[in-house]
């Protein structure tokens, strides 16, 4: 059985300053909210994240942006977050910025122990620049890099006390690479239950990357709500 955190501050104490974390999440869709609250309150500075993206002004990692908490960012996708761009420009922020799917293959590849791969992604663009090409096949390959982070963040449907885990529908996206790249991963669930009630079949993270747990009530906020008239 993981260790089942009953206080968010302290389930994230072990965060020092400079640490680079991975959050998972797509959009503000599956983040685990109160870890990063907790994150906030706690004031750990100097961060590296890598997160598909950055939240937005008032939610999600743009809390830690706005608290000037994140030094480095790397991501796929800024463009919800208005204090993002302010420290860019000013030079704040360092980001490095990553397409989409060679993100998720870096993530997924560093937490499969694969330290580096080829992809055609970017290639013939300023992102090549400096960067290793190969050929292979009569088609140019650039070299990327696995990633791995000091903690991983995750927020999961449903978890047993084990710490499988179980994601919902787009939370899924990034969380189960991002839950397998993490030195240590805490997972904050929705639903907590006892070992033997999940159906094996449908676990997403199998609990051997999972190093602790807590149970918390999300707010589940979107970037932009769209309704009919």
């Amino acid at each position: 059985m993981k260790p089942v955190e009953t206080s968010f501050l302290e389930a994230i104490k072990n965060i020092h300053d400079g640490a680079t974390i991975m959050v998972g999440g797509f959009g503000l869709v599956g983040i685990p909210e109160n870890l990063i609250l907790a994150l906030v309150e706690s004031g750990v500075k100097d961060l590296t994240v890598i997160s598909n993206n950055c939240g937005v002004d008032e939610w999600g990692l743009g809390l830690l942006l706005k608290n000037k908490q994140i030094k480095k960012m790397i991501g796929s996708y800024v463009g919800e977050n208005k204090e993002f761009e302010r420290q860019v420009l000013s030079g704040e922020l360092e980001v490095e910025l990553t397409p989409q799917g060679t993100l998720a293959e870096r993530i997924r590849a560093g937490g499969a122990g694969i330290p580096a791969f080829y992809t055609p992604a970017g290639v013939g663009t300023p992102l090549a620049e400096g960067r290793e090409i190969r050929n292979f096949n009569g088609k140019d390959y650039m070299l990327e890099r696995g990633m791995t982070a000091d903690f991983s963040l995750v927020r999961a449907m449903k978890a047993d006390k084990m710490g499988n885990l179980i994601y919902n529908k787009t939370a899924r996206n990034f969380s189960p690479m991002i839950a397998a790249a993490g030195k240590v991963t805490i997972a904050e669930v929705e639903e907590l239950y006892e070992i033997g009630e999940l159906d094996p079949d449908f676990i997403h993270t199998p609990s051997i990357y999972v190093q602790k747990l807590i149970v918390g009530k999300q707010q589940k906020k979107i970037e932009r709500l769209t309704v009919t008239k």
